[in-house]
């Protein structure tokens, strides 16, 4: 027996938890279908879009629509560096039978994101680069997922709680 435990009810736990698991997976990969992005949700992680967006936001993210226009906030990635970035465009060039460039910018940065883009990019292409356009945030509800990546301690502590919470449920 482990924490008191029978082994068929262990067997229960388990099968619950990969329950969780597997729907909030199936959950994620719905939404990345529907919205057309692979990553339809993101976190903003830092204050270069304030006072539009400030760290810890939540963003929802759609990348059904091509045409995106000036003015317009986004996230891309840039090539070899992981993780989103949230920023406005402030330009844009081609669009119609050339690919859709643009030139983005975070509204609290004095400078464009030239800077940011990968080595020889002077902009951003819309079907290589966006992962997609903000249509929605929920604030400061991503902050969970700052803290645990900017201190990888309260994993272990937020995982033994919920450890404990089982062993007491049982009891």
């Amino acid at each position: 027996m482990l924490g008191g435990l029978q082994p068929r009810q262990l067997l229960t736990q388990l099968l619950n938890f990969a329950l969780v698991l597997s729907t909030a997976f199936m959950l994620w990969k719905g939404l990345s279908v529907a919205t057309d992005s692979p990553s339809p949700i993101v976190v903003v992680l830092s204050g270069s879009m304030e006072p539009a967006f400030q760290r810890g936001d939540l963003l929802f993210l759609w990348n059904r629509g091509q045409d995106t226009q000036v003015g317009e906030i986004v996230v891309y990635n840039v090539k070899g560096k992981d993780i989103p970035i949230v920023h406005r465009v402030v330009r844009r060039y081609g669009g119609g039978d050339e690919p859709l460039q643009l030139l983005t910018k975070g509204d609290n940065n004095l400078a464009d994101d030239t800077e940011l883009y990968a080595r020889g990019q002077d902009y951003l292409t819309r079907s290589t680069d966006i992962i997609g356009s903000v249509i929605g945030y929920v604030p400061f509800v991503g902050y969970v997922t700052i803290l645990l990546s900017e201190h990888p301690w309260l994993k272990t502590v937020l995982l033994g709680l919920m450890g404990v919470m089982v062993v007491l449920q049982r009891e």
